[in-house]
């Protein structure tokens, strides 16, 4: 009986055998489909490319300086009677203040004496002119006589004419050297140095003090041959940004004054002078920028046309990746026209609508095949917002 139900069990175990063979064999063949059916192209990001024009910018650096530099003396002699409170190094004074006076009483006689003297300069003018019309008058009664110039007075009253001249020049010259026993400030100026005190007796034309013009402060910046080719042809009265980095940034508005016309010998450099008005905010509510700060100066050049302007980390000597119409990867040479910050900007070798490809594979090939994650791209004028 046994070997009857054994005997009739076995087939259907062969067939389960069997249609299990048959389902592995099956799941087998569908999970080889499968795997050849996987995209195994790299994915990248692409942008559409369109040329701009693009205004260049100028970068360079260098340390503010006054405009001019002053060692102020004294132009008469005498005893220090009084200095101003801020003419101290370190001080800020404006122009036309009183710095520091001299005792003025001689000066004062002196003024006093030339004005006598030009009072009598001018009475014995006056009494000369007026002998002078007697004898003009004495001479119209004798018409047929000869009378000499000595007769008419003439010398004598071009004499008296001169003494009074001669008074004026006097009493002008007291005049100025009693108005320069109260030394005033030239201009805005910051005082670097101060050599008197009280009760102290200079001499004309001793060094008194040393002050910088705060009025204006210049910078003289280098620019190295890749510049000087977007260089503006007229640069003179160009505007120009100064920045000063640090805790507290500061940033002024500034002008080209001028160029110094000459080739450096040791830097093969050409330099321009910046010039930045009221740099201490003296007269003007701005940050004050003060003389020794090293600075960077960033003004506009040349305007180019028609400019592809990449980041430099898509470009690898001279090589950009583009994606072409089959979805294949293609390297494109570029000429290199400047490097500008993070920038290249690239005259010849790509041509607008081009897909330029932003993440590319870890091994690109030349006809490399590509699934492009955005296919869905603009053009756009950079890649500054890449």
């Amino acid at each position: 009986m046994n070997n009857k139900w054994m005997k009739g069990l076995l087939p259907l175990v062969v067939l389960g055998v069997a249609i299990g063979v048959f389902s592995g064999i099956n799941a087998t063949a569908n999970e080889k489909e499968d795997s050849k059916a996987v995209d195994k192209r790299p994915t990248v990001k692409i942008e559409a490319l369109a040329a701009s024009d693009h205004q260049v910018v100028i970068t360079s650096y260098g340390e503010v300086r006054p405009l001019e530099r002053t060692q102020l003396s004294a132009q008469v002699s005498g005893e220090i009677i009084n200095w101003h409170p801020e003419f101290v190094a370190g001080g800020l004074v404006k122009r036309g203040e009183i710095l520091f006076s001299i005792e003025p009483d001689n000066y004062q006689a002196q003024v006093y004496s030339a004005q006598a003297e030009l009072a009598r300069a001018q009475a014995a003018l006056i009494e000369e002119q007026a002998a002078g019309e007697v004898a003009r008058k004495e001479a119209k009664r004798s018409p047929n006589l000869t009378h000499s110039d000595l007769y008419l007075r003439k010398p004598q009253i071009l004499s008296a004419q001169a003494a009074v001249k001669s008074a004026e020049a006097n009493l002008k010259r007291a005049e100025r050297d009693l108005e320069n026993c109260q030394v005033r400030a030239p201009f805005d100026a910051l005082v670097i140095g101060r050599e008197l005190g009280l009760g102290q007796f200079v001499n004309t034309g001793a060094q008194v003090a040393v002050l910088n013009n705060i009025e204006t402060a210049e910078v003289l910046i280098p620019i190295a041959g890749f510049d000087s080719a977007f260089l503006p042809r007229q640069i003179k009265g160009i505007k120009a940004t100064v920045s000063q980095k640090g805790l507290a940034n500061i940033t002024r508005e500034a002008f080209i004054a001028r160029d110094l016309g000459i080739i450096d010998s040791a830097t093969r450099m050409s330099n321009l002078v910046v010039r930045i008005e009221d740099p201490y905010g003296l007269t003007s509510d701005v940050p004050p920028l003060k003389f020794g700060s090293y600075v960077e100066v960033n003004f506009a050049g040349q305007t180019l046309n028609q400019i592809f302007r990449l980041p430099q980390e898509l470009v690898n000597n001279s090589t950009v990746w583009i994606v072409n119409d089959e979805q294949k990867l293609q390297p494109k040479q570029v000429q290199v026209l400047r490097e500008e910050g993070e920038y290249f900007l690239i005259n010849a070798g790509l041509d607008s609508q081009d897909k330029l490809v932003l993440t590319l594979p870890e091994y690109p090939q030349k006809g490399m095949e590509v699934k492009v994650a955005n296919a869905e791209v603009t053009a756009t004028t950079n890649t500054d917002n890449l």
